[in-house]
């Protein structure tokens, strides 16, 4: 496809553009005489660029930035049409295919809006979500929810979502405290393991023990994945005045032997526990 100098100049000359527009300039760029980077793409050459796409606009919303959650979830448009684009090229689906099934999925999946069911709040009405999920999906088994759980989840968010759809199953603990009993069980196992040398056994046993505080925390109306995510970067701040406490004193991290950093990482941390 030949993009005419009118087509182009148009659109460079818009006081405001649409997703009309938006999906007209992803055409331009992947054809003929579009750009070279953008026509040798293919799903798979962007889709980490996809995925740190969606990281950033969950760093705008979690930095509570207006300008940046607008800039960045343009760039996750863009990467929703980019691949929309490419399946186009091919006739399998259009970008009015998409949201026409998305409307569909919302309209019936929403049956207290567009219906006559009644429900008496959110609990009702993600319990109503997930049975119209599984009717619609087909899973006809406790198993079958379990493996539509999206594998590409990091492992912490993957294992959350595995856990709490057994839970609705009945294949869970009673309570957090059931479920922090196991934490203390398979450290024991993670102990007796690296006792072992056996370097494939202290692996399982570790994913075991990351899996029990998954649940713990599921337990504790705790999200895994924020909380650690919370954690590290409480390292990572106390690490950096950790630094500059031992730079401070005309030293260097790396000559200092760990009980000495230690004390050094207890002054920090008060020093940070002291500003909250």
């Amino acid at each position: 496809m030949r993009t005419s100098e009118e087509t182009l100049a148009a659109l460079r000359s818009k006081p405001h553009y649409g997703i009309e527009d938006l999906l007209q300039i992803m055409q331009v760029l992947r054809s003929e005489n579009g750009c070279p980077w953008d026509k040798e793409q293919t799903h798979k050459s962007i889709r980490q660029d996809f995925l740190e796409e969606c990281y950033e606009a969950v760093e705008a919303i979690d930095a509570d930035s207006v300008p940046m959650m607008r800039e960045e979830l343009g760039d996750v448009l863009l990467q929703v049409v980019f691949h929309c684009q490419i399946e186009t090229e091919q006739s399998h689906f259009t970008f009015d295919d998409i949201c026409d099934e998305l409307c569909r999925k919302l309209v019936v999946r929403h049956p207290h809006v567009f219906g006559n069911v009644n429900v008496s709040g959110s609990e009702e009405v993600l319990k109503n979500w997930d049975s119209i999920k599984q009717e619609t999906k087909h899973q006809t088994t406790a198993a079958d929810t379990l493996d539509s759980v999206c594998k590409a989840l990091p492992a912490l968010m993957y294992a959350q979502k595995l856990g709490k759809r057994a839970g609705r199953a009945g294949m869970d603990w009673n309570n957090a405290e059931d479920a922090f009993s196991y934490i203390r069980k398979e450290t024991d196992e993670l102990e007796d393991a690296m006792q072992s040398g056996q370097q494939a056994q202290i692996e399982e046993e570790l994913g075991d023990l990351l899996f029990s505080c998954v649940n713990t925390a599921r337990h504790l109306n705790i999200d895994a994945e924020t909380a650690l995510r919370a954690a590290a970067e409480k390292f990572r701040k106390r690490f950096a005045e950790t630094e500059r406490l031992v730079t401070a004193d005309g030293k260097e991290m790396s000559g200092l032997p760990i009980e000495t950093l230690d004390r050094y990482w207890e002054i920090a941390k008060k020093a940070s526990d002291g500003q909250k």
